[in-house]
């Protein structure tokens, strides 16, 4: 897929991914203050994947899966991190996160079995710092405060 900007060697490192239909940004833990985040976009040229929710043929009013080539490539992309982070917005089928996960664990467990938390958040509401400090939190890596007076991470 040409949709991927930043690509991020995850090699042994825990990611966090905020996961969204049409994007998703990757980060490393590890990566440094105001870095920028690995992006994965949705390759969708005739806009079938616009709309999630699809009425036209679907009378039982469930969600219609997007393109698998969308969560296959976010599949590579998370397949060398020690661990996963995922972060989606929305309940129930409107998870992204969720359908990333189910595919994962059709498709790819190896993958789906290094996912140690998949969070609710307002993805669209956090900045890129927000989403890598976030993820730090999750996974008890937070990062040394600056006191103000030179005591970085003193106690």
């Amino acid at each position: 897929m040409q949709d991927i900007t930043d690509a991020i060697d995850l090699t042994g490192k825990v990611a966090i991914a905020a996961v969204d239909f049409h994007s998703t940004r990757i980060y490393a833990l590890d990566s440094p203050d105001h870095s920028a985040p690995e992006h994965v976009v949705a390759d969708d040229p005739r806009k079938r994947f616009h709309n999630v929710y699809h009425h036209h043929g679907n009378v039982d009013g469930t969600y219609l899966d997007d393109s698998d080539v969308y969560w296959h490539t976010l599949a590579e992309a998370l397949v060398h991190a020690s661990a996963i982070v995922l972060l989606g917005h929305g309940t129930g089928k409107a998870n992204a996160s969720h359908h990333l996960v189910t595919y994962l664990e059709k498709h790819r467990r190896d993958i789906a079995q290094r996912i140690v938390a998949d969070v609710r958040a307002d993805i669209d509401d956090l900045t890129d710092e927000q989403v890598l400090r976030l993820g730090q939190h999750i996974m008890g890596i937070d990062p040394l405060r600056d006191h103000g007076d030179s005591r970085r991470g003193a106690l």
